[in-house]
Formats: structure tokens, C-alpha cells, sequence
């Protein structure tokens, strides 16, 4: 191992691929929390929906294509001062996630917008003629029907966050991305580019196995 990757230092590695999965998980949570609620917030006020506002409808959704079209890279940079306001700093693991959450919110919202168009409307009128409320409605019917596809929306957008983790090394955010850059790139050390590109195509090929096979398990259902 040692004449194969001669300049790596295995406890960093792992250090590393800690950060990164700690990124990973703070930042989904956040993700999951705020754009599952924005995501049902756009389908009940979208058009031919039963809460259709077209204002309101617009505004956000002029919101999310923004934030969705700013590349990350960049996101990183804008969000500086306020990344530091929120945390107290803007290296790290704890630097990573705000810009992580803000980009991948807007991401995961839409796709659940999406998840929710595809339940049978004959459900949700169901429900309706049954006398069955708004919060109801979404915790009885919409989300449980959507499962499968909210489900799948998680595990694009836990993939996805994976290759902003990677990014946000380029401003010392911590993990794999941030040896890659470190190491891999400023100091030519073709190794340890190789170790941490093969540890993310691992983590990505994990997560997307689990993914899969929990979408199949609640399509069962």
C-alpha cells in the first residue's frame, strides 16, 4: 500500500471521509426539513391544485429557479458573510453546511413538487368528500402515496449534495473535496486525488443501492 500511495496519510483520509459524512448528514437534514414543506407548498398553490395561487405560486417559484441556477461554486463564495454570521465561520464542517442546505433545498423542493403531482387526484377527492382537512389531506394522503418518489428525491439529492461536499473544499470546507484540492491539485499528489476519488464514487454507489432498494421496499406497500 505504502508503494502504491506513498503520499497518503490514511487517518486523514479517514478524517476526511468523516467530515464528509458529517456534511452529509447535516446538510440533508436541513435540506429535507425545509424543502419537504416548501416542496407541498408548491403543489397545493400550483395551477389546477386545491389551494391554486398563481401570485404566490410565481413568487416562489422565482425563488427556487434563482437559487437553483446560481452554480455552487459560487453559492459558496456569496454566502460567506452570512455563513459566518450563522456559525461562526465560514471553514470547516460547520462552514460547509450552510451553503450546502441553501443549495440543494430549492433541488430537493422541486422534486417534490414533482413526487406529489404523480398521486392520483381520484385520492386526494376522496379525501376531500370525506370532510378530511388540509393538514390531513397532506399527512394522510399526499405524502404517504408520494413515498416511493420522495424517497427517490432524497436519494438524488443526498448524491448530489455529495459532489457539493467535494466543491466546497475549494474554500476549505473540510472532507475528501478538501484533500483532493489540498493535496491532490496544489501539491500534485496524483494519490491521494486517486484515494478520495474512488472514496466518493463509493459513497455515491452506496447511497444510490439504498435508495433504490428503499423506493422498492414502500412501492411494495
Amino acid at each position: 500500500m505504502e508503494a502504491l500511495f506513498p503520499n497518503v496519510d490514511w487517518l486523514e483520509i479517514w478524517q476526511a471521509t468523516l467530515d464528509t459524512l458529517s456534511m452529509l448528514g447535516g446538510s440533508m437534514l436541513f435540506t429535507v426539513l425545509l424543502g419537504l414543506p416548501l416542496g407541498v407548498l408548491l403543489f397545493l398553490t400550483g395551477p389546477r391544485q386545491m389551494f391554486e395561487q398563481k401570485g404566490l405560486y410565481a413568487l416562489l417559484s422565482v425563488i427556487v429557479n434563482i437559487l437553483r441556477s446560481v452554480p455552487f461554486v459560487i453559492l459558496l463564495i456569496v454566502m460567506i458573510p452570512l455563513t459566518v454570521l450563522i456559525t461562526g465561520t465560514s471553514l470547516g464542517v460547520a462552514g460547509a453546511i450552510p451553503p450546502l442546505v441553501v443549495g440543494a433545498t430549492p433541488f430537493f423542493a422541486r422534486l417534490v413538487e414533482t413526487a406529489l403531482r404523480e398521486v392520483d387526484r381520484g385520492i386526494i377527492e376522496a379525501t376531500q368528500a370525506m370532510g378530511a382537512t388540509t393538514r390531513q389531506i397532506v399527512l394522510n394522503a399526499l405524502l404517504p402515496e408520494a413515498l416511493p418518489g420522495i424517497v427517490a428525491a432524497i436519494t438524488v439529492t443526498a448524491i448530489t449534495l455529495v459532489s457539493y461536499t467535494a466543491m466546497s473544499g475549494l474554500i476549505g470546507g473540510g472532507g475528501l473535496g478538501d484533500l483532493a484540492v489540498r493535496y491532490g491539485y496544489q501539491r500534485y499528489q496524483t494519490d491521494v486525488m486517486v484515494v478520495t476519488v474512488i472514496l466518493l464514487l463509493v459513497l455515491v454507489q452506496v447511497l444510490q443501492t439504498v435508495g433504490d432498494k428503499l423506493v422498492v421496499h414502500f412501492s411494495r406497500k
